[in-house]
C-alpha cells in the first residue's frame, strides 16, 4: 500500500507520519517512510537544490523539473521496490505537491504539471492521500517558529493558491483523499489517519 501525507508548509506531516509508522510497525506490519523531494540519493541532492535559499530565484519551469526528476528517481529506486516486497510506503508530499505549488502556486498550471509528473513516475499514484489541511494563520505562525526553506519563505498568497490547490485536489478525488483540519490536536489526527489506514489495509488482507 502506497500512502502520501499532503497539505501545506507547517501542516504537521512529518507527526504525523511518525505515529502512523510506530502504529502500523507495532502491528507487525512492513512500513517504510521516505520524503519528497529527496527519498533517494540523487533526489536528496536535487532537495538542496530547489529549496535552498542560496540557489534562489529558480524559475518555476525549472523548479518543476527538478520536482520532477527528483520523484522518478524516488519513484524508481525507493519506492516501488518496496511496494513490490509488499511493504507499506509512507511518503512526506508526492507529486500532488507538485500541482499545487508549481502548478497553482507558480502559474505554470495544474494540468501541465500534473502530465510532467505522471510521466515521471510512470503513473504510480497513492492508494491514500491524507490531506492536512493546515490554516493561514496556523501554518504562518509554525513556518515562523523554525528556520524557513525557499518555499516556506514565500508571500502568503502563494501559500494561500497553495491550500485551495490541495482542496480542488481532494474535491476531485474523494475516493482517494481523507482531508482533515490540521489544527486539530495531534492525537485526534493520528487516530483519524490510523483508521482509514487499518480499513483500507483490512480490505486488502494486509493486516
Amino acid at each position: 500500500m502506497f500512502i502520501a501525507l499532503e497539505g501545506g508548509d507547517g501542516a504537521g506531516k512529518s507527526t504525523q507520519i511518525k505515529r502512523l509508522s510506530r502504529a502500523l510497525t507495532e502491528a507487525g506490519t512492513s512500513v517504510l517512510t521516505t520524503r519528497e523531494p529527496g527519498g533517494s540519493p540523487l533526489g536528496e541532492r536535487i532537495r538542496h537544490l530547489v529549496l535552498s535559499p542560496e540557489f534562489a530565484p529558480v524559475d518555476a519551469r525549472t523548479e518543476a523539473l527538478l520536482f520532477a526528476a527528483s520523484r522518478s528517481a524516488h519513484v524508481e529506486t525507493v519506492i516501488r521496490p518496496a511496494l513490490q516486497r509488499g511493504e507499506v510506503v509512507i511518503t512526506d508530499r508526492f507529486l500532488d505537491s507538485s500541482v499545487a505549488y508549481q502548478g497553482a502556486g507558480r502559474g505554470l498550471g495544474a494540468e501541465a504539471v500534473r502530465e510532467i509528473s505522471m510521466w515521471a513516475v510512470a503513473g504510480l499514484v497513492p492508494d491514500l492521500t491524507v490531506l492536512l489541511d493546515v490554516s493561514e494563520a496556523t501554518g504562518r505562525a509554525r513556518r515562523s517558529s523554525r528556520e524557513q526553506d525557499r518555499m516556506e519563505q514565500e508571500p502568503e498568497q502563494f501559500h494561500r493558491e497553495v491550500r485551495e490547490a490541495f482542496l480542488a485536489l481532494a474535491s476531485d478525488a474523494p475516493d482517494r483523499y481523507l482531508v482533515l483540519d490540521a489544527d486539530a490536536p495531534v492525537p485526534v489526527l493520528a487516530e483519524e489517519i490510523l483508521r482509514q489506514v487499518r480499513d483500507l489495509l483490512t480490505a486488502r488482507r494486509m493486516l
